[in-house]
């Protein structure tokens, strides 16, 4: 009895570490941004690497949460004061539809692109902790170079991260 336990542990053990290690790796500080497709609100589909080049700010939030709520006015700022000079902001709701989304946005003047990760598989491709927001700064080689858990606190935190990069 003993032998089959021992047995069945290491089979089971085996096979947990052969899903581990096919899963992919998360990307790390200084690694390349994995690149996905989402819709945005108006249904069109967006690719990161449309923005190879630029400097790209995701920020991962939903309408429900409140320091989602909280930061969104310093998003809105650095976007109305960036976007002509090469800096992108893709924020990718979680799990909410589309009509949600579109009626927060419009609620709360966001003009910057949204987009609807409904099923939080780019939330798993970052391998981002329960926990929303989190931002994440790619440069405009693609390279990952920070990323925040938890709102800013102020839209001269939220510049003065991007500027670092």
């Amino acid at each position: 009895m003993r032998l089959k336990s021992s047995v069945l542990i290491t089979v089971l053990a085996s096979i947990a570490l052969i899903i581990v290690s096919c899963a992919p790796p998360c990307p790390d500080l200084g690694k390349n941004a994995p690149d996905f497709t989402l819709q945005n609100t108006e249904g069109k589909s967006i690719n990161l690497s449309d923005f190879k080049g630029k400097t790209v700010i995701l920020n991962f939030w939903a309408t429900w949460c409140g320091p989602c709520q909280y930061e969104t006015p310093f998003f809105q700022a650095v976007y109305n004061e960036r976007a002509n000079k090469g800096a992108v902001i893709l924020a990718i709701d979680i799990k909410e539809s589309s009509a949600t989304v579109k009626s927060f946005a419009a609620n709360k003047g966001i003009s910057f692109p949204i987009l609807l990760d409904t099923e939080a598989k780019v939330a798993q491709k970052y391998c981002l902790p329960n926990v929303l927001p989190i931002t994440i700064f790619i440069n405009a080689e693609g390279i990952i170079k920070a990323r925040k858990v938890g709102a800013f606190k102020s839209q001269a935190e939220l510049e003065s991260m991007l500027d670092s990069l």
